[in-house]
């Protein structure tokens, strides 16, 4: 940003935020909670005469297993993305975790991808690839990817990416510093 009375860049006061969500993983959500309720149902409505062991597994496994798909699939449906004047966050789910926090000094360069999707990064969530990097995908479509100056990238499915790209570059440029200090 521009200070029009100076012709000098001004450090950017305001906070940007987005969000993207992923409205398929509400279907996989919905399928862990069957298998929980499966297994509850089998728990406590059964017909079993014999052995007992295999009855325990099956309600431990029905259980076990929609947890899993259940939370894991609610805490990638949304992705939340905060860039203020010193950091970028993000944050996952409705707990906000997992969570991100980079220093906007350890980026290097932010770039707009138009076309990010989870196959290409192996599935939803948080994915980390040898040959790509660390990404958050929640949907398919546009996201940002952050070039960090340690070599390694980061990528994270937001609305109106093309906004958090020019945000963050924003805050990349060198800030004035201030009178009476020295370098």
């Amino acid at each position: 940003m521009r200070d029009p009375r100076h012709g000098e860049f001004a450090p950017p006061t305001e906070v940007w935020t987005g969000r993207a969500t992923g409205r398929f993983q509400w279907l996989l959500a919905l399928i862990g909670a069957a298998c929980m309720a499966l297994g509850i149902a089998l728990a406590v409505d059964s017909a079993w005469t014999t052995d007992a062991a295999p009855l325990a597994m099956a309600v431990v496994g029905c259980i076990a297993a929609g947890l899993l798909v259940l939370f894991g699939t609610l805490a990638f449906v949304h992705v939340a993305l905060r860039v203020d004047e010193d950091h970028l966050e993000v944050r996952c789910g409705h707990i906000g975790l997992p969570r991100r926090r980079i220093p906007l000094s350890h980026v290097a360069g932010a770039e707009f991808a138009p076309h990010v999707t989870p196959r290409h990064w192996g599935g939803w969530g948080y994915r980390w690839r040898p040959e790509k990097g660390t990404a958050v995908v929640v949907r398919r479509g546009e996201g940002v990817v952050l070039r960090l100056w340690d070599g390694h990238t980061f990528t994270v499915t937001v609305d109106d990416a093309e906004a958090a790209v020019s945000v963050i570059r924003d805050r990349l440029r060198p800030r004035p510093h201030a009178p009476g200090t020295t370098h």
